[in-house]
């Protein structure tokens, strides 16, 4: 069964400490999103998973460069998952595996910015990453026409293991599980809603059903 991430786009660990704690008992993975990480730094990342060690920390770093010592210091503040860029030298993704090998954690490729996103998912699945993250951030979701039918297609078509990030709600999780994705990532959908609690558990029965 797929797996319920919940990205977590919050400034502060307090306000990300306080929404994890309500949205926990639906969660599988508790991602620290990126501004949050730069934001607070890697601190952030301990916190998360000395209040939930039984989740898996995903730590949205996006690393561009200097992937095995990023991921180094990831891991050890304590993150499960750590994203390095798609679009980036080989050599970055490669050397942040060998990290995680070392640790025993994953590397997820993420990629937004990847103009041919079902190639490179293919070329980089090769590398050993855990899996590829189909991901349209925030300013592509905001631009006229876009659809998240069109990352839930490229997952279809790439026939590796990946996840969708970019516009999972309640009316397109179900297409987001059927097209064979690991790992579903609902931001806005939990931590916009009146009650992420329930949001979360909404979304977690969805993938069940």
């Amino acid at each position: 069964m797929a797996k319920l991430q919940v990205a977590i786009d919050l400034l502060t660990t307090e306000a990300a400490l306080e929404l994890a704690a309500k949205v926990a008992p639906y969660v599988d993975i508790i991602e620290l999103g990126t501004p949050l990480i730069k934001a607070e730094g890697l601190k952030a990342v301990t916190a998360m998973k000395n209040a939930h060690p039984d989740k898996l920390v995903f730590a949205d770093m996006k690393t561009p460069d200097t992937g095995a010592l990023e991921a180094e210091i990831a891991f050890q503040a304590g993150a499960d998952l750590v994203t390095v860029m798609g679009a980036v030298d080989d050599a970055t993704i490669k050397g942040a595996v060998e990290a995680a090998k070392k640790h025993g954690k994953q590397i997820v490729v993420d990629t937004i910015g990847v103009k041919d996103r079902v190639k490179r998912a293919k070329e980089v699945t090769a590398f050993g990453v855990a899996f590829v993250e189909l991901h349209a951030g925030l300013d592509e979701q905001a631009l006229p026409g876009y659809s998240v039918e069109t990352l839930i297609n490229e997952g279809r078509e790439a026939q590796v293991p990946f996840s969708i990030a970019g516009g999972v709600n309640l009316n397109t999780i179900k297409d987001v599980v059927a097209a064979g994705a690991t790992v579903v990532v609902a931001g806005g959908a939990i931590y916009g809603a009146e009650d992420p609690a329930e949001a979360a558990k909404a979304l977690k029965e969805a993938i069940g059903a």
